[in-house]
């Protein structure tokens, strides 16, 4: 496949432009697939380029020719519909915006067909690749690793309902919006082998619950705890300690430490300049993606394994997966 070969982006919302911007810049060109008159207009405005419209299937109907990679940055509704799509037209590489499903049924079914066909599909967590993340994450490497972390996932409701989503999508907020946090925090803290999980309240868009608590165990024997309460004032963070460092992560942009033996808080001074020019971590996480170095990408086989937590944590009726043969 040559080097300037088009990467498929699918769903041409504004997510879609921050990758066009980032492709633009690693000199690959796009070919960019949506639906409506409306959101494809928006993104001609923005990037000069006029995607196609009336949807994947109508532009596989014409057979273009295949693509090395693709990237689905659909609604949460559409993305394991369009990943599959993808996937039975035969590409091959494909990065998938987070959650990469509605529910564990359709990323399961992502799952199968990926195996079957020798496919590889990754979720995207961007902030993984934030320059403080990747900066934090060798210092804890250095350090001896993560002894102890919390987080909170508060979301601020009225943001959320003033969001155009689809049917369903706010009832899974949890998954759709608040697992960056999740995420983040596992993946520099550890996978979880225990955890205990407690949930209150409820909106007439969110039933489940309204305010989060937990805490639980690491693969790798941290402690850890985590909050939310999405009815009273907050916001995304998370914290972790090491012999010592405490790392903090409030904003998820900017790193801060303190230090063993003080109590006073450091800003710590890293090269964010991808992170200033683009979508904070999104030019790493492509970059990562369309040259094959995925160990800080969260791979479909992780996200399967997370998504009983995610449900846990968030109070969704979940029923307990059946391996995969």
């Amino acid at each position: 496949m040559p080097k300037n070969a088009p990467v498929w982006i699918v769903g041409v919302g504004p997510l879609s432009v921050e990758y066009w911007k980032v492709l633009t810049r690693l000199d690959r060109p796009v070919t960019a697939i949506g639906r409506g008159a409306a959101s494809a207009n928006q993104y001609a405005d923005a990037t000069g380029e006029a995607p196609h419209q009336g949807g994947l299937q109508s532009f596989l109907a014409k057979r273009p020719t295949m693509p090395e990679f693709a990237i689905v940055a659909t609604g949460m509704e559409a993305l394991a519909h369009t990943t599959l799509q993808l996937l039975h037209y035969g590409v091959r590489r494909v990065l998938v915006e987070k959650p990469g499903a509605m529910t564990f049924e359709e990323l399961s079914a992502v799952q199968a067909l990926a195996k079957s066909t020798g496919a590889e599909v990754t979720i995207a967590y961007n902030r993984r690749l934030f320059s403080s993340v990747l900066h934090a994450k060798q210092m804890i490497l250095e350090d001896g690793g993560v002894q102890s972390f919390n987080f909170e996932f508060t979301e601020w409701s009225d943001r959320l309902l003033a969001a155009s989503k689809a049917p369903g999508v706010l009832e899974r907020c949890v998954l759709g919006n608040s697992s960056h946090v999740i995420d983040l925090a596992f993946h520099l803290g550890g996978e979880p082998c225990q955890i205990h999980c407690l949930t209150a309240g409820g909106f007439d868009w969110h039933p489940a619950a309204a305010v989060f608590a937990g805490t639980g165990r690491s693969q790798s024997d941290a402690l850890f705890s985590y909050a939310a309460n999405w009815q009273a004032p907050g916001r995304w963070g998370a914290e972790f300690n090491t012999s010592n460092y405490r790392f903090i992560f409030r904003p998820m942009e900017k790193l801060q430490i303190v230090r063993k033996g003080s109590v006073r808080v450091e800003p710590v001074a890293v090269d964010n300049a991808l992170d200033v020019g683009f979508k904070p971590g999104l030019f790493v996480q492509t970059q990562r993606f369309l040259s094959g170095d995925l160990d800080d990408l969260c791979s479909l086989d992780e996200q399967i394994r997370r998504w009983p937590i995610y449900e846990k944590i968030a109070g969704y009726d979940h029923t307990p997966p059946k391996p995969l043969d």
